[in-house]
């Protein structure tokens, strides 16, 4: 994801840390009911935050991840709630942008018990140091390993470096990837491209290959220099970790050039809108993408009831990615919560210790088992491989998967 500089990130952090200095626990209390309540529950209400990009650079994925929640949220109210409480979900959009992700997360911080989805790793970065202070448990929309230390963050799947690991694995065991060959690896500048690049030189090592790095802006979409660059250097494969839009463009232009190689992406380099593209037949040839979530068009239970409730409640809307991490990480809450009430104690601290509590996250199969026990590791080493395919629910078609490659397992987190 699009990565602001430092100093502008320090400074909208040192702005964030100046306007909001209340302590947390000075709202606590026990209702009638017996339950310990902190910021964001009342006797009859939960509210969650979600900090979304609705009109930037990710606003389809934040729609996605949006609508999602917000259908999760309805079908758990439905059920009666959490506690005899309703669960609502306080939605703020940032445009991307960090000063205005600092000033949402300022309102609403003292307004919830958690924040579901942060889009971007910029706005995490500003708001980073805060969390512990207000010990706000938040879900990010993105994969860094930089953040598993945090208490207070937690990521659902694995990370950039994990996929990128398992991408290369694929090309190595399904494309003849043979020991000696050199894979091309056009990536985002700043924490998305750098993450993934980790994972590539990792997987480069344990197969024998090289590594042809080409490093480019989220401003950079024209991919014809890349492409250049890579087929004059005789790569056999690519990586890419980007955008749609640079996938589109990579995809396109080196079918155009003659380029026949496959090229796989990690999440979240792909949109099912691209396919009505001019690169649409490109992407359907040579790409793929490695994921940590089931394609929309699998059979597997929890998809289908997704799919089946999304589309009755947003007809005619395209279901992807964004649709299932949205769902899956509101649920991750939602039984955060339940488990909270369980035990009498929906504070944040006591819904961070029942979060703690999930060693074996199930989401009915849409993502692999989750481990979110432990600080500091990663919650699956399993990916998924899949191939855009235009007539499919969502673009996309299952190629392998869930699968962990052997050097995954020996990738140290640092």
């Amino acid at each position: 994801m699009k990565v602001r500089t430092t100093f502008a990130i320090g400074l909208a952090a040192l702005a964030l840390t100046s306007c909001s200095s209340k302590a947390v626990s000075s709202q606590d209390g026990t209702g009638a009911d017996g339950v310990k309540t902190g910021k964001g529950v009342t006797k009859d209400k939960i509210t969650l935050g979600a900090l979304t990009d609705l009109t930037g650079v990710y606003a389809t994925l934040g729609k996605s991840i949006t609508q999602a929640q917000q259908l999760y949220f309805e079908q758990l109210n439905a059920a009666g709630g959490v506690c005899g409480r309703k669960v609502d979900l306080l939605v703020r959009d940032h445009g991307y942008d960090v000063q205005k992700g600092v000033s949402a997360y300022s309102e609403v911080q003292p307004k919830v018990a958690g924040i579901t989805q942060l889009i971007g790793s910029p706005v995490l970065g500003a708001v980073l140091p805060n969390l512990e202070r207000d010990k706000l448990l938040v879900i990010p929309a993105a994969w860094p390993s930089s953040v598993l230390k945090e208490k207070y963050v937690q990521v659902v799947g694995s990370t950039y470096e994990i996929e990128v690991i398992n991408g290369i694995d694929f090309l190595v065991r399904k494309k003849g990837l043979a020991k000696g060959a050199k894979v091309g690896h056009v990536y985002f500048e700043g924490e998305y491209g750098e993450s993934a690049l980790k994972g590539a030189k990792h997987a480069a090592a344990a197969a024998g290959l090289t590594i042809v790095e080409q490093r480019i802006k989220p401003t950079d979409t024209d991919m014809t220099s890349q492409v250049s660059a890579l087929k004059a250097a005789g790569v056999k494969a690519i990586v890419l970790s980007a955008g749609p839009k640079q996938a589109a463009s990579l995809a396109g232009v080196a079918a155009a050039s003659g380029l026949d190689v496959p090229i796989v992406s990690n999440n979240p380099g792909f949109a099912p809108q691209l396919l009505g593209t001019a690169a649409g037949p490109a992407l359907q040839k040579n790409f793929y993408l490695v994921n940590g979530l089931q394609a929309s068009s699998s059979n597997v239970p929890g998809i289908k009831a997704l799919v089946a409730a999304y589309g009755k409640k947003y007809p005619g809307q395209t279901i992807d990615n964004g649709v299932s991490f949205g769902y899956v990480s509101a649920k991750v809450f939602g039984e955060a919560l339940k488990d909270a009430c369980k035990a009498k104690d929906l504070t944040r601290e006591g819904i961070l210790a029942a979060h703690r509590t999930h060693a074996a996250f199930d989401s009915d199969g849409i993502a692999p088992k989750l481990d979110f026990s432990q600080v500091g590791k990663i919650g699956t080493l399993e990916s998924f491989v899949q191939k855009p395919d235009a007539k499919a629910a969502g673009g996309l078609t299952t190629v392998e998967g869930p699968f962990t490659a052997e050097a995954a397992k020996t990738f140290t987190v640092g």
